[in-house]
């Protein structure tokens, strides 16, 4: 069992959990991710790590209440457990010889997005961080993301908050104004993770993306998590989920993403408890 140590709602739909894992958090890396089953009857769900804390034995996760899962997790506060949470899983991301990076986050993907500056920032890499949301209500960790990066760009898509415009929009100007990036990492949305690749792409820019898809072991057992990258069959749960975006075939995952619609509908309408919940 692992005990909640704190809890933050970050907007009406997105919340911060700190949780008791102090032998996760010894080795815990950004870019990796946990798994976890909120009691007997809840499914396996994927999060990565937000952030860690040694010396406290916390790990951070931050997620979007959008299946049962999710919301039961929700429901949750500092003082209850939760049965399962294993980790960390994946592989770590690196970022050997880097000095300037662009770390671009859609929506929750910002939860994600912010290890990975947080990292580089501590790293002595510059970094230029833009966060994109649909609107101001839904703004998350911006004085987290703030405090690790050189130049932080908050895009809002009705314009209510920061620049009006998508990211994609941001990087583009960031680009045309000279900046010269050893990596772009992008972090959120499949369709803005793709669109962020073909700007990058005519640049020769090496562009990472944190990759999404159905998962249910976590180590590489099921195969639900294969992905398609330079022609290759690849398990975002062993392999990534850091991958090369210029290489990912993003309307092959965005089919594979869309295969349980339905059942996640259906599941997250149903006022029946037990069996498979979606996330």
């Amino acid at each position: 069992m692992f005990e909640i140590k704190n809890k933050r709602i970050l907007n009406e739909n997105v919340v911060l959990l700190e949780v008791y894992a102090p032998f996760i958090a010894k080795k815990a890396q950004a870019g990796q991710f946990i798994i976890f089953r909120v009691d007997e009857k809840g499914e396996r769900v994927p999060l990565t790590i937000a952030d860690y804390d040694r010396e406290n034995g916390t790990i951070t996760i931050i997620f979007q209440t959008i299946g049962k899962s999710t919301k039961r997790l929700a429901e949750l506060n500092a003082g209850d457990y939760i049965l399962d949470f294993v980790g960390p899983l994946g592989k770590a991301s690196h970022f050997d010889g880097v000095k300037k990076a662009c770390v671009i986050g859609g929506g929750v993907g910002c939860a994600i997005a912010y290890p990975q500056a947080k990292q580089l920032h501590e790293m002595g890499v510059e970094v230029d961080l833009i966060a994109g949301f649909r609107n101001k209500d839904i703004v998350i960790l911006e004085d987290e993301m703030k405090a690790v990066s050189n130049r932080l760009i908050i895009t809002t898509d009705d314009g209510s908050y920061g620049k009006k415009g998508f990211v994609t929009n941001a990087l583009q100007e960031l680009i045309d104004e000279g900046n010269r990036y050893d990596i772009v990492i992008a972090i959120g949305p499949v369709p803005m993770m793709k669109f962020l690749c073909d700007v990058t792409r005519p640049y020769k820019i090496h562009t990472m993306v944190s990759l999404n898809p159905i998962m249910i072991d976590g180590t590489g057992m099921c195969g639900g998590c294969r992905v398609t990258v330079g022609g290759e069959t690849k398990f975002a749960c062993v392999d990534g989920p850091d991958f090369d975006g210029h290489l990912v075939d993003f309307d092959e995952l965005m089919r594979r993403n869309s295969f349980y619609k339905k059942e996640e509908t259906r599941s997250a309408n149903c006022r029946l408890m037990g069996g498979t919940e979606n996330a």
